[in-house]
């Protein structure tokens, strides 16, 4: 797994986490326990600090930076999907960003959120907790108790740490 230092400060993965050999840690990044970063995925704090709380997981081709001087955090066991592009402030516990989606600078996503596949989050959003967030602007249009959405939000978790761990088990490069 490539992981690089910037102007002196270097990522830091607890040895519990998974980082996929292809992916890419720069700079003031924090990897806790049980957490995974998936193939592709760049995590970039050369301007910014990320932190990837315990159990969290962030999708192949994802991208986190965030503005300067600002931190990044993705909540204990929160989900950021395939390919997507995560500028703000949080992901709060538990959330779950759906594939594609892109939050943009200062955004906050509360815990237990799901923000719907290809949505925008504009600069500065505040979204509130346990709700389901859709479009374009991204805008919460129902609680997400009681609905098929909670199933993602809170089966996806454990899922992605078995699978993390089947991978650091059983992933091997294999030649030509």
């Amino acid at each position: 797994m490539p992981l690089f230092e910037f102007e002196g400060k270097r990522p830091v993965v607890h040895p519990d986490a998974f980082v996929a050999p292809t992916a890419t840690l720069i700079g003031d990044v924090t990897v806790e326990a049980g957490a995974s970063i998936w193939y592709g995925a760049v995590l970039r704090a050369d301007i910014c600090t990320i932190v990837v709380r315990e159990g969290a997981n962030v999708q192949d081709n994802s991208v986190l930076h965030a503005a300067p001087g600002e931190t990044l955090v993705v909540g204990r066991n929160a989900t950021v999907g395939h390919g997507c592009i995560v500028h703000c402030g949080e992901v709060g516990e538990q959330a779950l960003v759906g594939n594609g989606s892109t939050l943009l600078d200062h955004a906050v996503v509360g815990p237990g959120t799901l923000v719907a596949a290809g949505s925008v989050v504009t600069p500065g959003t505040q979204l509130p907790g346990g709700m389901v967030v859709t479009g374009i602007p991204a805008k919460p249009t129902k609680p997400i108790e009681g609905t098929s959405s909670q199933l993602w939000v809170e089966q996806n978790p454990p899922y992605y740490q078995e699978l993390a761990r089947r991978h650091a088990a059983a992933t091997a490069e294999v030649g030509r």
